[in-house]
């Protein structure tokens, strides 16, 4: 999940919570070219008032001004279709071809709770899913899932529609070392949606600390990696050069449900890291998990290039990921409880 869309859930919890209406809207499917991808949110209220986005303003626009001419419903899902006509393309501005599909959703005060789980359970940095029956916006259902799952419209004839889609956390970037590498990795990471955590149990590196927009801890990384890097989401690097406190996080990552472990280090310095793995009793396949040395082989010298070698197997492997994913088919839809 990105962190605008993230935002958007919390801002219809707190406007619920609140006690004011709003509208919540989700784009279903992309034809073409598309500014956002499928699962992107937007939220806005009678007053105009939006969070989220769903391209570069123009289907926003028309949103607002149906919203204001009363043309959004109030008390059922809606379903939008964008870029059908040849005037929509150049009324909204969507690239040449490209269309897109959008389910504007009523929401009440009522549906509160189902969204203060749904942002609970992100904070805990786990999955959960929403079902909404399109034909009966008040039916909606919530369920607590162990892995994210590609959003799902359920369109199957004779059957109600049903839109099912899940919730993630954002992607964790949690680096165990605040020295100069962490510092530019974090930076390029926060411009690629990361959500990014560094963790050192050396206070005067901390304080040296100076990235906005960073969580920082002051902990020992085996019990922080537990604490808020134990998910599918997170990736986990250590960086600091000293084994006293690089192996004590790897021993726990590698024993993690995080998708990506590594660590900085030549080939000569990676192997011995390995063989040190193996007499704190690390099993094969967990000292296999490792990606040391870290990030895709371009040379890479100095700190920036680093960083940019680590961000570019990590881009690589989440592509290839996607792509894994795409051609296994959707998944088949989960039992969902209240």
């Amino acid at each position: 999940m990105q962190a605008v869309d993230q935002a958007v859930l919390s801002a219809v919890r707190d406007w619920l919570v609140a006690g004011e209406s709003c509208w919540l809207a989700t784009i279903v499917a992309t034809y073409g070219s598309s500014p956002r991808p499928v699962g992107s949110l937007l939220a806005c209220k009678s007053d105009g008032t939006l969070v989220g986005s769903l391209s570069g303003g123009c289907v926003e626009d028309d949103l607002i001004e149906k919203l204001i001419a009363g043309e959004l419903v109030t008390d059922a899902p809606q379903l939008l279709k964008y870029g059908l006509a040849p005037e929509d393309t150049e009324k909204l501005g969507l690239p040449c071809g490209g269309h897109l599909h959008v389910v504007v959703e009523p929401l009440a005060p009522r549906h509160a709770p189902t969204f203060e789980n749904i942002v609970d359970r992100l904070d805990q940095r786990a999955c959960i899913t929403r079902s909404v029956r399109l034909a009966a916006g008040a039916d909606m259902t919530v369920a607590e899932v162990e892995d994210f799952a590609p959003l799902a419209l359920h369109e199957a004839p004779g059957t109600e529609p049903v839109l099912e889609q899940t919730y993630g956390p954002r992607r964790q970037l949690f680096l165990i070392g605040a020295g100069m590498v962490s510092r530019y990795l974090a930076e390029m990471a926060q411009a690629l949606d990361y959500d990014v955590t560094v963790c050192d149990p050396r206070e005067d590196m901390l304080a040296q600390w100076a990235v906005p927009g960073v969580r920082t801890l002051c902990a020992m990384p085996d019990d922080a990696v537990m604490a808020h890097a134990d998910d599918p989401r997170s990736a986990i690097i250590a960086l600091t050069h000293d084994p006293r406190i690089d192996d004590m996080g790897l021993m726990a990552a590698l024993d993690s449900r995080a998708w990506y472990v590594g660590a900085m280090g030549s080939s000569r310095t990676s192997a011995k890291r390995r063989e040190r793995l193996a007499e704190l009793d690390l099993s094969p396949e967990q000292i296999d998990r490792l990606h040391a040395p870290v990030g895709l082989p371009i040379g890479s010298k100095t700190p920036p290039e680093i960083a940019i070698a680590i961000l570019a197997e990590l881009t690589a492997l989440t592509a290839q990921q996607q792509a894994m994913a795409a051609a296994s088919g959707p998944p088949e839809r989960a039992t969902a409880t209240r």
